[in-house]
Formats: C-alpha cells, sequence, structure tokens
C-alpha cells in the first residue's frame, strides 16, 4: 500500500470518526439477548462494546462487537465484530470474522468467514470460502468461489476467480475469468480474458480476444489472430 493512500485513509478515518461518532448520547456498552430485549434500543450508537447473545442492533457503533449470533449494525461500523452473522448496511472499517459477513457500502479492512459479501467498494482483504464483492476491490481474495463486479487491483486466489470490469494483478485458480482487460499474469486450467496485456499460462488452455503478451498451454487462442489465432503449447503477440 503506497504512502499517499495510508495518508488518504488516515484522513478518511478521521472524518469518519468525528461525523458519525461525535453525537453525544451514543452509550459505551450495550447488552444484548434478542433485539428489542436489549440495554438500549436499536435507534441508539455504540461506542465501546456490545456483547450478544442472539441478536442485536443499533444504528452507528465505534468499538468492538462479541457475540454467537447475529451483530447487525444499520449505520457505519468503525471496529471489530465477532459472530455468526457480522451485518453492517452501511460502511464498514475495520475486522469481521464469522459464518456471514455482510457490508452494505463501503468496506475497508479484513473479512474472515465462510461467505463475506460487500457491496460497495473494498481496500482490504477477504478470506472465506465465498468472497463476493460489487464494486472496486483493491487487495486480496482467496476463497473457493472469489468475484468482484467491479476494477480489480491486486491478487485472486482460488478455485474459480471473476472479474467482472477491468484486471490489474495475479489470478491463481482452476478458472480464471476477466471481463475486461486484462494486466497482468493468469495461472491456472482454463483463463479466459478479454482483453490480455500480460501472461497466462493454462493447462489446458487459455481465450483472449485480444493479446500484446504471451500465452503457453496445450490450446491458446488470440482473437485478433496476430500472428496466429490459434496454437499449441504457446502463442504471443506484440
Amino acid at each position: 500500500m503506497s504512502k499517499n493512500t495510508i495518508i488518504l485513509l488516515l484522513i478518511f478515518f478521521c472524518c469518519l470518526t468525528n461525523s458519525v461518532f461525535a453525537a453525544e448520547d451514543a452509550k459505551p456498552v450495550q447488552l444484548a439477548i434478542w433485539n428489542p430485549i436489549q440495554l438500549y434500543p436499536e435507534t441508539d450508537s455504540i461506542m465501546g462494546l456490545r456483547l450478544n447473545l442472539l441478536y442485536t442492533n443499533n444504528n452507528d457503533v465505534l468499538g468492538a462487537t462479541l457475540g454467537v449470533g447475529w451483530n447487525r449494525t444499520g449505520g457505519d461500523m468503525i471496529g471489530a465484530s465477532l459472530g455468526a452473522v457480522n451485518w453492517t448496511n452501511g460502511l464498514f472499517f475495520g475486522f469481521k470474522g464469522g459464518i456471514l459477513n455482510y457490508t452494505g457500502s463501503r468496506l475497508v479492512g479484513l473479512d474472515i468467514g465462510v461467505a463475506n459479501i460487500a457491496q460497495g467498494d473494498t481496500t482490504g482483504v477477504q478470506l472465506g470460502i465465498v468472497n463476493w464483492n460489487e464494486g472496486f476491490f483493491h487487495g486480496y481474495q482467496a476463497g473457493v468461489v472469489n468475484y468482484a463486479g467491479g476494477p480489480f487491483i491486486g491478487f485472486q486466489d482460488g478455485c474459480v476467480n471473476i472479474a467482472k470490469d477491468k484486471f490489474s494483478g495475479f489470478q491463481s485458480g482452476i478458472f480464471n475469468y476477466v471481463g475486461g482487460v486484462m494486466t497482468g499474469f493468469q495461472l491456472g486450467l482454463i483463463n479466459y480474458a478479454k482483453e490480455v496485456n500480460g501472461v497466462q499460462i493454462g493447462i489446458v488452455g487459455n481465450r483472449t480476444d485480444s493479446l500484446k503478451g504471451v500465452q503457453a498451454g496445450l490450446f491458446n487462442y488470440n482473437g485478433n489472430e496476430d500472428p496466429m489465432a490459434f496454437m499449441l503449447i504457446a502463442n504471443w503477440s506484440f
């Protein structure tokens, strides 16, 4: 991560903390069994610690949430959330660990779970069986299935790696797919990218509509047919 990125994240963190969690009525501790059976109502924000048995919900949270059930934040959260389900409707900045981790907006940090879902942009790491990101992704995804709906910068490492938009970095898996321009390196059994600026290494084969680089594998297809559309073992175009 570059120095400028770190500075921007620190500024963003400070601004968010001041704007979202400056409410004087934020409560320091939340104890919950099943909302609304909790110490403070879901409309209140928590700046401190939430302890949850089955289900808790609050507006905004700055701090740590610990529970064995569903930890829900209706707004934004900065901190750590550990539970079976960690659900944030807004922005999440920090660490989530559980079976299902969900972020409805921007995610900055680390998600570890069976399924990690982010509806907005992500800067950070997703580790799970299924990692799903709808927006721009900058970082690392590792799992059985990795999906990015927006532009991707970083590393996808899994059985199935899908980047629907442009991709810059490294894909390693059984099947690697890039729906836009792939700048970097694909390593797998089967690789596809709409356009390639880099290297594809596929045991079974590689396919692209436009190649500027090298393909290595049993079957290699280059849609721009320069110098040849199809070649065994290796193909190249510069």
